[in-house]
């Protein structure tokens, strides 16, 4: 399941992202992506049931951040995947930073 999770374009992206960032909401997984907040749910739903990734609520944000119970060698695949190709999150990289409603306890990984 964890390949297939990675053959998907935004669910290999939010997990590269997550990786990077540590911990976002929604709404900036959502701008960094570019894409639809019902897309962005449906693939974190999927990754979460998968054991990748956990949430947790603050106030009306949902957080999500990689599950810290992951397997070490998925989390070798993952840094290895950000190392060896930076340019994949160029991009969205840089939509997050210019994201101007980026909640502050957002901005922070917890």
């Amino acid at each position: 399941m964890f390949y297939k999770n990675l053959a998907e374009e935004n669910r290999l992206l939010s997990l590269l992202l997550l990786k990077q960032e540590g911990e976002l909401c929604v709404c900036e997984i959502m701008e960094a992506l570019n894409q639809s907040q019902p897309k962005i749910s449906r693939h974190l739903a999927q990754l979460r049931r998968s054991g990748l990734l956990v949430d947790r609520r603050q106030g009306q944000w949902v957080l999500y951040r990689l599950n810290p119970d992951m397997h070490n060698w998925m989390q070798d695949v993952l840094e290895r995947t950000l190392i060896e190709n930076p340019h994949l999150l160029e991009e969205p990289s840089r939509r997050l930073s210019d994201m101007s409603t980026r909640p502050i306890f957002c901005s922070t990984s917890a």
